[in-house]
């Protein structure tokens, strides 16, 4: 995230939290797991791949060479995997990805201090960049079944906004609608203080 989106995001934080006593705190991950089995599977694919080719190809190949070689193609699918986000998201489950992005937003909304609101408003929004997807983790004093389908909505358009790659301008306005959303419900006090910092957690 570059430091215009940064400031894009702490902006358009500040300027909902002015109507509603929730906090909205935005963390961005490049990734919620390391999937290193998927790059694994992708060099045993190319190493299985070269010893076909050694065995079946009409030229011949010298044996002796054939361990080494089949090493630097499982070195080669590894890298390649590792280095290539669309092909290694591509053979990763989404189940998994999913499952992870999960696990990591509620991390981080204990790890950022999320739920140490004196109204317990926390709400935490996690954007996973290599999973392209965005996870809303929200404190026991908001029950997102209150807020209802137009907090639904707002939560599907800021996954939208990733889910193609980042699309910042997108987020940004979608994390914007959420402030009419939350005012009616969690209307500003006059004695509500900004507990949580605006700007991202990258």
């Amino acid at each position: 995230m570059g430091d215009a989106a940064r400031a894009d995001v702490a902006k358009a934080i500040r300027e909902l939290e002015e109507g509603t006593s929730a906090e909205i705190v935005v963390a961005v991950r490049p990734s919620s797991g390391h999937y290193r089995h998927t790059d694994f599977l992708v060099g045993f694919a190319f190493s299985f791949l070269a010893l076909l080719i050694f065995l079946f190809h009409p030229l011949e190949f010298n044996i002796d060479w054939m361990p080494a070689d089949s090493l630097i193609a499982f070195a080669a699918g590894t890298l390649l995997s590792a280095n290539v986000p669309p092909l290694r998201r591509a053979l990763t489950s989404k189940k998994l990805m999913h499952a992870n992005v999960s696990t990591a937003a509620r991390a981080a909304f204990v790890d950022l201090g999320v739920a140490r609101t004196s109204g317990r408003s926390g709400i935490l929004v996690f954007a996973s960049m290599f999973e392209r997807r965005v996870e809303v983790v929200a404190d026991v004093g908001v029950d997102k079944a209150v807020l209802g389908t137009p907090f639904a909505n707002a939560i599907a358009a800021l996954g939208a906004a990733v889910e193609h790659g980042p699309n910042f301008p997108r987020f940004v306005q979608a994390l914007g609608s959420f402030g009419p959303i939350l005012s009616q419900t969690f209307p500003r006090l006059a004695s509500d203080i900004n507990e949580l910092p605006d700007e991202p957690h990258t």
